[in-house]
């Protein structure tokens, strides 16, 4: 339980980072962790749509990011 508290913590914290127009940096670093917290929830579960969905999240995050100019 601990797992989906923390997780829903971090989505709050983005929320209000995007309601203060926060930078791309920060917005970024919180969604790396909201990866990991997620990732971390899902192991504990077993569940194996969570292990999938984790399972992308890792994959994409090896993806090369698309710069916009």
């Amino acid at each position: 339980m601990e797992e989906a508290r923390a997780v829903l913590a971090r989505l709050d914290r983005i929320e209000a980072l995007e309601r203060e127009g926060a930078g791309v940096p920060s917005l970024l670093a919180e969604l790396r962790e909201l990866m990991r917290e997620a990732t971390e929830w899902a192991e504990r579960e077993r569940d194996p749509r969570a292990l999938d969905a984790a399972a992308a999240l890792a994959e994409a995050r090896q993806a090369p990011v698309a710069r916009v100019s």
